[in-house]
């Protein structure tokens, strides 16, 4: 069995995924710089969703929702109460930017307008943080790779 994100990556476009992935809508959002912070713990994302405190019944966000900047991930307080390591990063990274977890966990990412920023801050972080910059990008690598050939 393929997980439900699959789809949106085989697409190779950014896109707004529904439900448990079967519903994408193409979207072009900003691309910018990430900085992703790697707590050194794995996050089980079956624990996270059998957590009794999980929130079910929030309400779906919307596409404009999303593209005005905001949003949610119901997992973030239910991995910050499980995960301290992914706690701390939040707490350290938050204090440079708005820092969000990814899907459900362990890592965690702020967003930056370019590279230089992201960098500085990466640099200012204790030297035990894993962590990575990279830009974001509507189109994969190998899709952009493969409308060069046709």
């Amino acid at each position: 069995r393929l997980g439900a994100d699959v789809p949106v990556f085989t697409r190779g476009r950014a896109a707004f995924a529904e439900g448990v992935g079967e519903k994408l809508t193409p979207v072009d959002i900003p691309e910018p710089w990430y900085l992703v912070v790697v707590p050194q713990v794995l996050v089980s994302t079956a624990e996270i969703f059998s957590d009794p405190l999980l929130t079910r019944d929030s309400p779906a966000i919307k596409v404009r929702t999303v593209l005005e900047g905001d949003s949610r991930n119901d997992c973030q307080p239910v991995v910050e109460r499980r995960y301290p390591e992914v706690r701390n990063a939040l707490i350290l990274l938050n204090k440079f930017v708005s820092a969000r977890l990814t899907g459900t966990g362990g890592c965690v990412f702020g967003s930056f307008p370019n590279k230089a920023e992201a960098d500085k801050v990466s640099a200012l972080l204790p030297d035990h943080l894993q962590r990575f910059v990279a830009k974001g990008s509507n189109i994969s690598m190998l899709h952009r790779k493969l409308e060069t050939l046709v």
